[in-house]
């Protein structure tokens, strides 16, 4: 039978190697340049308007959004996780440091985002 002190060194090379494997993934993303980001932002103005504000309906409202959560979607739109022909051809040519630099530039944009609070009926 082992021994509580016995496991001690065990439990503590195993909390290492777990903290390791799970936090790689998010040192391995690259740094997102708003500079770069807005160079690479004019396909995009098309459809989500030059400040990130589409004033269509049709197209998202991304500028203020998280930027992690812009990376996230372009890379499902890449990948195929996300369904959308249009955005699927133009994040397929993105490379990883492409989708950083999208998203760090409109997450640094002020957004026009708004609640539902206007489209509530008051009974």
């Amino acid at each position: 039978m082992t021994t509580i002190p016995a496991l001690i060194p065990r439990l503590a090379t195993l909390a290492l190697v777990a903290g390791v494997t799970f936090a790689a993934p998010a040192f391995a993303a690259p740094r997102g340049d708003v500079e770069a980001g807005k160079q690479k932002s004019v396909p995009c103005q098309a459809c989500h308007g030059a400040d990130g504000n589409s004033i269509d309906p049709m197209y998202p409202k991304i500028a203020g959004q998280y930027a992690d959560y812009l990376a996230r979607s372009l890379h499902e739109y890449k990948n195929g996780h996300r369904k959308n022909l249009i955005m699927a051809g133009f994040a397929t040519t993105l490379s990883d440091q492409d989708i950083a630099d999208l998203a760090a530039f409109y997450a640094a944009m002020p957004g026009k985002l708004d609640d539902l609070s206007k489209h509530l009926r008051a009974d």
